[in-house]
């Protein structure tokens, strides 16, 4: 169950809109199911509506004038809070209602159990699943009803109605989701056209500006540079940058004006100073060195990726956070590299996944500079030619979202959770698509059975708990290819198997050959690498040796003909 909770000034709009026709006609049978002592009048249950209407207001203002003539009501002394049950659950009773806004209103304070003075209320149901619980905010003592946080106490009761009736137990938050849409942006996006808002819109533009800038003047300068948005920065009178606000062209107020939004206004890890935080923490570009092979961006990135379960299992809490914010920085930067076929898939993870990089836990970035760097270095090269690069990278985000999933099961993050199992599934559609190509490319180029056979023995010696679902994989033939093309170049499986299954437990992994085979062609292009860089520096410590030879030679000295004579 969900509970919404507002402030208003007037009793009588309210109570002509719950039994009233509904914005879309949607109220079928208004009728009260509740109340503050069981005697109020119910417009939904007499031939005289309005006169029982107004009859109503008059009871539930009562104390608001009382409190009036002694100046002590509040201005908003209207207190309106709706429950909406889940669509899976069982259409509920009456009683059942009545039951459920008897403990909010007792929860929330407005009218605590067993107090003479709590303030005066109604429960209207005008539709089968949601109830809405109209109160005015002065006592009989005509003090104010103390309501502080009332939907955490709301929400908190909630969930014991849910336990106790066997409904649908909702994800709770924890105050960190980004702000939802109001109705109002719902209905303007319908009107114009738009499956998503504007708020969403610029939130997921702001997303994107993010993930590709390495500093802030580069944020600001990809932001402005986005056709249909508007950026103004914000100046404090010193002329220190203060903030900035974002704005769509195609959204105005009745008056034309652009309707503008702040950092914070989009999500409270997308204001200024969160954001200047983020980007201090990237590392500069590496100067590229003459004679010197350039490291594969993506293979930097998909390491530093598959890094992340082990942080989020060793690490402390602040540095397990900051890597989850990472990741969902490396997951923004995606679509804008992914082939055009894959981006739906990709964006719909990243929208899904922006739940889960937030908690209450305060994220520290230093721990990340690797990736974020390696995620800026990838979006300045040219696109790969094929998407063997983006499936190895995915392959790694699947088990990193996994981990992730655990990692906010265990601290009770339920919106989290939720949010990254539904990750996992966009995620996996784009895999599955992205990695069908290279992985049937290298399937027929598997190698004789007879090296087959020595791959499956090395394989068992090097991962025995694996070794038969990863022998009974489809991709297994891939693996071998992928085996038999390192060992040509010269590398010892063993010792390759060995490193490849020791980055990362293949407890999670649903295609382990799929997982090996990624690790195979990256470490075995890296570890090329290295060897290439071993052989230059033997090649330079000989020379080195050979010059401090000489160097010895010519400084012993040479024995003179009266020295010789004298021996």
């Amino acid at each position: 169950m969900i509970a919404k909770i507002s402030g208003g000034k007037s009793t009588a709009g309210l109570i002509r809109y719950l039994y009233g026709p509904g914005r879309a006609n949607e109220h079928t049978d208004p009728h009260l199911v509740a109340s503050w002592d069981g005697y109020a009048p119910d417009p939904g249950r007499t031939d005289d509506v309005t006169a029982a209407r107004k009859l109503l207001v008059a009871d539930l203002d009562l104390r608001v004038k009382q409190a009036r003539r002694l100046d002590r009501a509040p201005e908003k002394h209207v207190w309106h809070c709706s429950i909406r049950a889940a669509e899976t659950d069982s259409i509920l009773s009456d009683e059942k209602w009545a039951d459920i806004a008897r403990r909010v209103v007792a929860a929330t304070g407005i009218s605590p159990t067993d107090d003479p003075d709590g303030c005066r209320w109604v429960a209207v149901r005008h539709t089968p699943d949601h109830i809405h619980i109209a109160a005015t905010k002065v006592r009989g003592d005509l003090r104010t009803a103390r309501h502080w946080n009332d939907y955490l106490t709301a929400d908190r009761e909630l969930a014991a109605v849910e336990t106790e009736y066997g409904l649908h137990q909702v994800a709770r938050g924890d105050r960190t989701a980004a702000k939802r849409p109001t109705r109002a942006e719902q209905e303007k996006a319908h009107r114009n056209g738009q499956a998503k808002t504007a708020r969403e819109r610029l939130r997921t533009t702001v997303r994107t500006a993010v993930a590709a800038a390495a500093s802030m003047e580069e944020f600001v300068h990809l932001l402005s540079n986005v056709d249909g948005m508007l950026l103004e920065v914000v100046h404090f009178p010193s002329g220190d940058v203060r903030g900035y606000k974002v704005a769509r062209t195609d959204d105005t107020n009745a008056g034309g004006e652009p309707v503008w939004f702040s950092g914070s206004g989009l999500s409270s890890d997308l204001s200024f100073p969160k954001i200047r935080e983020r980007l201090n923490g990237i590392d500069a570009q590496p100067i590229e060195r003459p004679g010197r092979r350039k490291p594969n961006p993506w293979h930097l990135a998909t390491a530093a990726v598959e890094r992340i379960p082990h942080h989020l299992d060793q690490a402390g809490d602040v540095a397990a956070q900051g890597h989850l914010a990472a990741f969902g920085e490396a997951l923004d930067a995606l679509p804008l590299v992914a082939p055009q076929e894959l981006r739906h898939q990709l964006r719909e993870a990243t929208a899904v996944f922006e739940r889960a990089t937030r908690s209450r836990i305060h994220a520290e970035h230093h721990h990340t500079r690797a990736l974020r760097s390696a995620v800026r270095t990838m979006l300045r090269e040219p696109a790969p030619k094929d998407s063997t690069a983006l499936a190895m990278f995915l392959d790694a985000a699947i088990l990193v979202v996994t981990a992730a999933a655990r990692w906010h099961q265990l601290h009770h993050h339920d919106q989290q959770v939720a949010a990254a199992q539904q990750t996992l599934i966009h995620l996996q559609a784009a895999y599955d698509q992205a990695a069908a190509e290279p992985l049937a490319a290298l399937g027929q180029r598997r190698p004789p059975q007879h090296t087959v056979d020595r791959h499956i023995r090395d394989l068992r010696q090097a991962v025995p708990d694996h070794a038969e679902h990863i022998i009974e994989d489809p991709a297994f033939d891939a693996l071998s290819a992928a085996l038999a093309e390192a060992e040509a170049t010269g590398h010892n499986l063993e010792r390759l198997l060995h490193q490849a299954a020791d980055q990362r437990a293949l407890d999670d992994a649903r295609r382990p050959a799929r997982v090996l085979t990624w690790r195979i062609q990256r470490l075995s292009a890296r570890l090329a690498l290295s060897s290439l860089a071993r052989a230059a520096q033997a090649r330079s410590a000989a020379a080195q040796h050979t010059a401090a030879q000489v160097h010895t030679a010519a400084a012993v000295p040479t024995p003179q003909p009266s020295q010789a004579r004298r021996r």
